[in-house]
Protein backbone atom coordinates (compact mmCIF):
# COMPACT_ATOMS: atom_id res chain seq x y z
CA UNK A 1 0.00 0.00 0.00
CA UNK A 2 2.95 2.33 0.98
CA UNK A 3 4.21 2.23 -2.82
CA UNK A 4 0.82 2.48 -4.33
CA UNK A 5 0.51 5.98 -2.34
CA UNK A 6 4.07 7.10 -2.98
CA UNK A 7 3.11 6.70 -6.71
CA UNK A 8 0.00 8.01 -6.60
CA UNK A 9 1.57 10.89 -4.70
CA UNK A 10 4.15 11.36 -7.44
CA UNK A 11 1.71 11.45 -10.25
CA UNK A 12 -0.45 13.82 -8.70
CA UNK A 13 2.58 16.07 -8.19
CA UNK A 14 3.71 15.42 -12.04
CA UNK A 15 0.04 16.41 -12.92
CA UNK A 16 0.16 19.70 -10.69
CA UNK A 17 3.58 20.87 -12.06
CA UNK A 18 1.85 20.60 -15.46
CA UNK A 19 -1.31 21.79 -15.11
CA UNK A 20 0.62 25.08 -13.26
CA UNK A 21 -1.29 28.38 -13.33
CA UNK A 22 0.12 31.93 -11.95
CA UNK A 23 -1.20 33.99 -9.51
CA UNK A 24 -3.60 36.49 -10.32
CA UNK A 25 -4.16 35.58 -13.97
CA UNK A 26 -7.38 36.96 -13.64
CA UNK A 27 -6.41 40.25 -12.31
CA UNK A 28 -8.55 40.56 -9.46
CA UNK A 29 -6.24 41.26 -6.67
CA UNK A 30 -5.14 44.90 -6.77
CA UNK A 31 -3.57 47.17 -4.33
CA UNK A 32 -2.87 51.04 -3.64
CA UNK A 33 0.53 52.17 -1.77
CA UNK A 34 0.01 55.69 -1.92
CA UNK A 35 -1.25 56.99 -5.34
CA UNK A 36 0.39 53.69 -7.26
CA UNK A 37 -1.55 50.96 -7.91
CA UNK A 38 -0.20 47.09 -7.97
CA UNK A 39 -1.29 43.69 -9.35
CA UNK A 40 -0.59 42.35 -5.89
CA UNK A 41 -2.63 42.26 -2.30
CA UNK A 42 -1.35 44.43 0.28
CA UNK A 43 1.30 42.74 2.25
CA UNK A 44 2.26 40.32 -0.24
CA UNK A 45 3.82 37.54 0.16
CA UNK A 46 7.29 36.37 -2.46
CA UNK A 47 4.26 33.98 -3.85
CA UNK A 48 2.12 36.72 -4.32
CA UNK A 49 4.05 39.32 -6.19
CA UNK A 50 3.70 37.52 -9.57
CA UNK A 51 3.01 40.54 -11.75
CA UNK A 52 4.11 44.09 -11.68
CA UNK A 53 4.58 47.24 -13.83
CA UNK A 54 6.47 50.43 -14.51
CA UNK A 55 4.10 52.64 -12.06
CA UNK A 56 6.64 52.52 -9.28
CA UNK A 57 9.11 54.60 -11.93
CA UNK A 58 6.13 57.03 -12.05
CA UNK A 59 5.00 57.26 -8.66
CA UNK A 60 6.49 61.08 -7.42
CA UNK A 61 4.01 62.12 -10.05
CA UNK A 62 1.65 59.96 -8.73
CA UNK A 63 0.63 58.60 -12.49
CA UNK A 64 -0.01 55.17 -13.22
CA UNK A 65 0.06 53.36 -16.48
CA UNK A 66 -1.65 50.08 -15.00
CA UNK A 67 -4.52 50.07 -12.97
CA UNK A 68 -7.48 47.95 -12.26
CA UNK A 69 -11.27 48.22 -13.91
CA UNK A 70 -13.92 47.33 -12.19
CA UNK A 71 -16.90 48.02 -14.25
CA UNK A 72 -15.40 46.40 -18.07
CA UNK A 73 -14.80 43.15 -17.33
CA UNK A 74 -15.01 40.47 -19.79
CA UNK A 75 -16.37 38.19 -16.96
CA UNK A 76 -18.50 39.99 -14.58
CA UNK A 77 -19.22 38.68 -10.73
CA UNK A 78 -18.63 39.81 -7.61
CA UNK A 79 -14.85 40.40 -6.92
CA UNK A 80 -14.29 40.48 -10.60
CA UNK A 81 -11.22 43.26 -12.22
CA UNK A 82 -9.22 43.28 -15.19
CA UNK A 83 -5.94 45.20 -15.89
CA UNK A 84 -6.65 49.06 -17.86
CA UNK A 85 -2.70 49.69 -19.80
CA UNK A 86 -2.63 52.81 -21.14
CA UNK A 87 0.26 54.45 -23.23
CA UNK A 88 1.05 58.37 -21.89
CA UNK A 89 2.98 61.29 -22.45
CA UNK A 90 4.76 62.07 -19.74
CA UNK A 91 6.46 65.79 -20.02
CA UNK A 92 9.53 64.56 -20.79
CA UNK A 93 9.14 61.23 -21.94
CA UNK A 94 6.55 58.62 -23.67
CA UNK A 95 5.59 56.14 -21.57
CA UNK A 96 4.23 52.99 -22.74
CA UNK A 97 1.90 50.96 -20.43
CA UNK A 98 3.09 47.47 -19.51
CA UNK A 99 1.79 44.50 -17.17
CA UNK A 100 4.78 41.75 -16.98
CA UNK A 101 5.69 39.19 -14.58
CA UNK A 102 8.54 40.00 -12.77
CA UNK A 103 9.55 42.77 -10.30
CA UNK A 104 10.21 46.44 -10.81
CA UNK A 105 13.68 47.45 -8.91
CA UNK A 106 14.47 51.22 -10.16
CA UNK A 107 14.00 54.45 -12.34
CA UNK A 108 16.77 54.52 -14.08
CA UNK A 109 18.14 58.38 -15.50
CA UNK A 110 14.39 59.60 -15.41
CA UNK A 111 13.48 57.65 -18.78
CA UNK A 112 14.38 53.79 -18.65
CA UNK A 113 13.47 51.37 -15.58
CA UNK A 114 15.61 48.46 -13.74
CA UNK A 115 13.78 45.15 -13.71
CA UNK A 116 13.33 41.37 -12.75
CA UNK A 117 11.88 39.82 -15.93
CA UNK A 118 10.19 36.46 -15.02
CA UNK A 119 8.74 34.22 -12.21
CA UNK A 120 9.09 30.98 -11.32
CA UNK A 121 7.55 28.32 -13.12
CA UNK A 122 7.76 24.65 -14.40
CA UNK A 123 5.03 23.94 -16.50
CA UNK A 124 5.42 23.00 -20.44
CA UNK A 125 1.55 24.62 -21.18
CA UNK A 126 0.63 24.03 -25.03
CA UNK A 127 -0.85 28.25 -25.08
CA UNK A 128 -1.56 30.92 -23.26
CA UNK A 129 -5.22 32.57 -23.68
CA UNK A 130 -7.47 34.99 -22.36
CA UNK A 131 -9.22 38.24 -23.24
CA UNK A 132 -8.54 41.67 -24.46
CA UNK A 133 -9.95 44.76 -25.73
CA UNK A 134 -7.88 47.18 -27.58
CA UNK A 135 -8.37 50.75 -28.36
CA UNK A 136 -5.13 52.05 -30.24
CA UNK A 137 -4.33 55.34 -30.77
CA UNK A 138 -2.38 57.25 -33.87
CA UNK A 139 1.37 57.28 -32.96
CA UNK A 140 1.95 60.97 -31.70
CA UNK A 141 5.67 60.09 -30.09
CA UNK A 142 8.25 58.62 -32.26
CA UNK A 143 11.52 58.22 -32.57
CA UNK A 144 14.62 56.32 -35.03
CA UNK A 145 14.78 53.76 -36.29
CA UNK A 146 10.77 53.98 -36.01
CA UNK A 147 9.75 57.52 -36.89
CA UNK A 148 7.92 56.37 -40.13
CA UNK A 149 5.51 55.11 -37.56
CA UNK A 150 4.44 59.08 -37.17
CA UNK A 151 0.94 59.00 -37.75
CA UNK A 152 -0.28 55.23 -38.24
CA UNK A 153 -2.26 53.05 -35.70
CA UNK A 154 -0.27 52.23 -32.20
CA UNK A 155 0.95 48.21 -32.28
CA UNK A 156 -0.01 46.21 -29.10
CA UNK A 157 1.59 42.78 -28.08
CA UNK A 158 1.00 40.35 -25.51
CA UNK A 159 4.38 37.69 -25.40
CA UNK A 160 4.98 34.68 -23.06
CA UNK A 161 8.31 33.18 -23.34
CA UNK A 162 9.68 30.09 -20.59
CA UNK A 163 13.18 30.22 -20.07
CA UNK A 164 15.45 27.92 -17.84
CA UNK A 165 16.98 30.42 -16.53
CA UNK A 166 18.81 29.96 -12.92
CA UNK A 167 17.25 33.40 -11.40
CA UNK A 168 15.08 35.49 -12.70
CA UNK A 169 16.82 38.16 -15.93
CA UNK A 170 18.04 41.76 -14.12
CA UNK A 171 17.24 43.91 -17.12
CA UNK A 172 18.30 48.04 -17.63
CA UNK A 173 15.52 48.86 -20.65
CA UNK A 174 18.92 51.76 -21.41
CA UNK A 175 21.02 49.31 -21.67
CA UNK A 176 19.73 48.29 -25.01
CA UNK A 177 16.73 45.89 -26.73
CA UNK A 178 15.76 42.62 -24.85
CA UNK A 179 15.80 39.76 -27.51
CA UNK A 180 14.24 36.61 -26.44
CA UNK A 181 15.27 34.78 -29.28
CA UNK A 182 19.28 35.07 -29.03
CA UNK A 183 18.48 34.16 -25.44
CA UNK A 184 20.29 30.53 -25.09
CA UNK A 185 17.99 30.02 -22.18
CA UNK A 186 14.92 30.06 -24.34
CA UNK A 187 13.12 27.30 -24.33
CA UNK A 188 9.55 28.34 -25.79
CA UNK A 189 7.85 31.48 -27.04
CA UNK A 190 4.82 32.88 -28.28
CA UNK A 191 3.67 36.01 -29.43
CA UNK A 192 0.60 38.23 -30.49
CA UNK A 193 0.67 41.66 -32.28
CA UNK A 194 -2.32 43.50 -31.27
CA UNK A 195 -3.19 45.82 -34.63
CA UNK A 196 -6.73 46.64 -34.71
CA UNK A 197 -9.50 47.98 -32.44
CA UNK A 198 -11.91 45.96 -30.98
CA UNK A 199 -15.29 46.07 -30.31
CA UNK A 200 -15.24 44.98 -26.93
CA UNK A 201 -13.31 42.07 -25.36
CA UNK A 202 -12.31 39.65 -27.79
CA UNK A 203 -11.24 35.73 -26.64
CA UNK A 204 -7.09 35.16 -27.36
CA UNK A 205 -4.85 32.01 -27.81
CA UNK A 206 -1.50 32.27 -28.17
CA UNK A 207 -0.10 29.08 -29.27
CA UNK A 208 3.75 28.75 -27.91
CA UNK A 209 6.30 27.12 -30.39
CA UNK A 210 9.04 24.93 -28.24
CA UNK A 211 12.54 25.00 -29.26
CA UNK A 212 14.17 22.66 -27.11
CA UNK A 213 12.21 20.00 -24.50
CA UNK A 214 13.85 21.04 -21.23
CA UNK A 215 11.94 21.77 -18.45
CA UNK A 216 11.20 25.38 -17.76
CA UNK A 217 12.32 27.26 -14.63
CA UNK A 218 10.94 31.04 -15.31
CA UNK A 219 7.95 32.28 -16.96
CA UNK A 220 7.90 35.66 -18.76
CA UNK A 221 4.51 37.13 -19.90
CA UNK A 222 4.73 41.03 -20.99
CA UNK A 223 1.77 42.85 -21.80
CA UNK A 224 2.68 46.13 -24.04
CA UNK A 225 -0.07 48.47 -24.79
CA UNK A 226 2.45 50.52 -27.51
CA UNK A 227 4.83 47.58 -28.61
CA UNK A 228 7.63 49.75 -29.52
CA UNK A 229 8.02 51.63 -26.69
CA UNK A 230 10.94 50.50 -25.63
CA UNK A 231 11.91 52.76 -28.70
CA UNK A 232 9.54 55.65 -27.19
CA UNK A 233 7.22 54.90 -30.27
CA UNK A 234 3.10 54.65 -29.96
CA UNK A 235 0.47 56.70 -29.15
CA UNK A 236 -0.49 58.95 -26.06
CA UNK A 237 -4.63 57.49 -26.48
CA UNK A 238 -3.98 54.07 -26.86
CA UNK A 239 -5.73 51.39 -24.08
CA UNK A 240 -5.52 48.16 -23.66
CA UNK A 241 -7.50 45.98 -21.22
CA UNK A 242 -6.48 42.27 -20.62
CA UNK A 243 -8.35 39.97 -18.40
CA UNK A 244 -8.79 36.04 -17.75
CA UNK A 245 -5.44 34.28 -18.49
CA UNK A 246 -4.60 31.08 -18.45
CA UNK A 247 -2.38 28.48 -19.31
CA UNK A 248 -3.68 25.67 -21.23
CA UNK A 249 -1.98 22.28 -21.52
Amino acid sequence: MKKVSVILAILCLCQTLQAQQLYNMGFDTWSKQGRTWNPFPKDASEAQRVWDSANGAMKVLGINTAMPEYDHVAVPGSGKAAAKIVSRKITWTFAAGSLYTGHFVRLVNFSGIEMDNGTPFKGRPKSLSGYYHYQPGVVDNAKEPYQSMKGKTDIGQIEVALYDWPKALRLVSTDGHFDPEADPHLIGRGVLKLTQTTDGYVHFEIPIEYRRDATPTYVGINVLSSALGEYYTGSSNTILYIDEFQFNY
